[in-house]
């Protein structure tokens, strides 16, 4: 099906998250990043739920979503410090491009939630994986306000819940290989159990 598997498999094998305080410019373009997200869409979705939604925050808004996370902050940690204000700051405005990855799932349905919230990973991975393939970087990260109620309530509600920030752009340093599990630590051949004896 591809004409250079090896390319593929080079693709796979070097993608690799980027810190998003490290991703400078250039991000996607608005072309780029429609061909991301629908990329992203083309991921397992048992019952074609798409149970999942992501939310472009763009360089214009990223004052509006600092003021925000300020604001969220405050709900739990009403008297922050100097460089708790600063952290919240500088992660609303790093990398070019912003997605917010919600988990949405479809309550009630015969396709299990946890299904569904696999789904919603795929399609991160996915989304990861072609901008890889353009050239980018991602950072797929969470902290305090995936899981913040205030936040939530800017771009869905339950039982919608952040997936996580999924920031894109071009690595300003050269990406750190992490070490990997050896293949023996996390894959292994079925050994069929003995039966139990009398």
């Amino acid at each position: 099906m591809f004409n250079d598997l090896s390319s593929t498999l080079a693709l796979l094998r070097t993608r690799r998250s980027g810190r998003p305080r490290d991703l400078v410019g250039p991000g996607p373009d608005a072309a780029q990043l429609g061909e991301i997200l629908a990329i992203a869409a083309r991921s397992p979705d048992h019952g074609k739920l798409h149970p999942w939604r992501f939310v472009h925050i763009g360089r214009d808004q990223r004052d509006a979503f600092a003021a925000l996370l300020q604001a969220a902050y405050r709900v739990d940690n009403p008297a922050p410090g100097r460089l708790e204000i600063e952290a919240n700051d500088r992660f609303a405005r790093q990398a070019p491009d912003l997605i917010v990855a919600l988990s949405s799932p479809t309550t009630g349905h015969k396709i299990p939630e946890w299904e569904q919230e696999l789904s919603c990973g795929a399609a991160c991975m996915n989304l990861l994986l072609a901008a890889h393939a353009m050239g980018f970087a991602g950072g797929w990260v969470t902290g305090w306000a995936a899981y913040s109620p205030a936040v939530l309530a800017a771009f869905g509600a339950p039982p919608e819940r952040i997936a996580g920030f999924l920031f894109l752009g071009t690595p300003g340093t050269e990406l750190e290989e992490r070490l990997r599990p050896e293949l023996g630590e996390v894959a292994s051949e079925w050994v069929v159990p003995e039966p139990e004896r009398a």
